[in-house]
Formats: C-alpha cells, sequence, structure tokens
C-alpha cells in the first residue's frame, strides 16, 4: 500500500479529518469512532490511504498517525481482522486448539466479533459444536506513559457486550474480551475510570465472573502491521 503522508489540521466531526498535503486541503475518513484527541493534534504527522472508489465523499482514510515517535493505528476495525488472523495462524496461545473459527456470530440480542468451537458427530450423523468460545475485540490506542487505556470515550455499546459476555459466561459458553493495543508504546493495561466508571465497573465484574482478559499489541510499520505474540500485563483496579 503506498501512504500519502499529511500534516493534521482538525477534526470537524467523528468521521472526518482536514488534514493538508504539501499545501493543499483535503478531507479523509476517520475510521476510529474514538477522540483520539491525544493523537490528533493540529500539526501531527498522519498517512492517508487513497482511494479510488468514485461513490466516496473523501478521497482518502486515515489510517496512522505519528505519536512519540511510534505510528499508531486508528483503523479500529482492523483490529477484528488481525485477532482474528492471529488466531487463524496459532500465534494466540490462549485461543488455540479449536478447529472451527468465524467471524461475527449473532447470539441473544448481540453480535460477537469472533466465534470458536470444535464439532463432534453424534447419532444419526447429526454434528452438534462444543468447547464453544466467544470473543469480543477492543482495538485500543489512548496510551498514558506507557499504560493502555480503554475506552478514551464513554461507551455504552462496550458495556453492553461486557454485560452479554457475563451472559454467556453463566449459561456455560467460554467468554474472552480481548484488547488490541494499536498503539507499539503500550506494556500494560488498564481500563479508563476517569473517562468510563460504567465500562470500567463492568470489566471489573465480568473478570470475577470468569470472563477471560486477554491483552496483545502490534508493531507498525507502513509496509505492515505485525501481531505480537506476547501477552500484556493488565491491571483492573483504579490508578
Amino acid at each position: 500500500m503506498e501512504y500519502i503522508k499529511a500534516t493534521f489540521k482538525k477534526r470537524p466531526n467523528r468521521f472526518i479529518a482536514e488534514v493538508d498535503i504539501d499545501g493543499c486541503e483535503e478531507i479523509a475518513y476517520v475510521p476510529n469512532t474514538g477522540r483520539c484527541k491525544e493523537l490528533l493534534v493540529p500539526g501531527t504527522v498522519v498517512y492517508l490511504l487513497p482511494s479510488n472508489d468514485s461513490k466516496r465523499k473523501t478521497k482518502f482514510t486515515l489510517h496512522f498517525v505519528e505519536n512519540r515517535g511510534h505510528l499508531v493505528s486508528l483503523y479500529s476495525q482492523e483490529a477484528n481482522q488481525i485477532v482474528f488472523d492471529a488466531i487463524e495462524n496459532g500465534k494466540i496461545k490462549e485461543l488455540s486448539g479449536y478447529s472451527h473459527i468465524q467471524r461475527e456470530k449473532t447470539i441473544h440480542d448481540s453480535r460477537i466479533d469472533i466465534y470458536l468451537a470444535n464439532f463432534e458427530e453424534g447419532c444419526c450423523g447429526m454434528v452438534t459444536p462444543k468447547n464453544e468460545c466467544y470473543v469480543e475485540v477492543k482495538g485500543v490506542t489512548l496510551v498514558v506513559g506507557t499504560e493502555a487505556r480503554f475506552p478514551d470515550a464513554p461507551t455504552k455499546r462496550g458495556s453492553k457486550h461486557l454485560r452479554e459476555l457475563i451472559k454467556l459466561k453463566k449459561e456455560g459458553f467460554r467468554a474472552v474480551v480481548f484488547f488490541l493495543i494499536q498503539h507499539p508504546l503500550g506494556d500494560s493495561f488498564r481500563p479508563n475510570w476517569d473517562n468510563d466508571p460504567e465500562f470500567s465497573q463492568t470489566l471489573k465484574e465480568a473478570h470475577e465472573n470468569g470472563v477471560e482478559i486477554l491483552v496483545y499489541k502490534t508493531r507498525n510499520t507502513l509496509d505492515g502491521i505485525y501481531f505480537e505474540s506476547r501477552p500484556i500485563e493488565f491491571n483492573l483496579s483504579k490508578p
């Protein structure tokens, strides 16, 4: 992919960024609904991916932003695919040993990001799932010092997902919330109690109810995003 280097100017709404490319003002789509105010600071270097889709309102997508000498990926939906690929390629030992893996599984009134299972054949050729596991993925871009925090903006939807995982765990399924740190400086993780106490408290309750928490990170370059197969420590207490 050929990225275009630009300078961030401002973000008039959560979907759009105004940028400067060699003295020309352009607008770019921001694929992240978080505030990202610590990252998207006027004058910051960003990297845009151009689009040839004539139906798009913007010609560019803001993919990376420079922060403290490192590239941070703002493509939040890409986190799901990165984790999916890492599971499929056996890079996450905690989620190994499953023969079936799929993106997005609807259960109850929620759609969970990743579904894992093994299948066994019973009588009359009936195939039934066993060892079912539901994984909800959250991309993390906010890093304070070297501590990654989520969310960077209050998320009712995120709390809803956690409550769904608690329900699934109580029904006998394996339930996992997976935080993918997309800022290379993040070496530990803590929920953002100051920003979203409801999500933070719900995450703590989820863990107490048996929902597993996994934290990993990526290394980002303009040539690609690389999943690092080393789990990151987390702390659920208030700072």
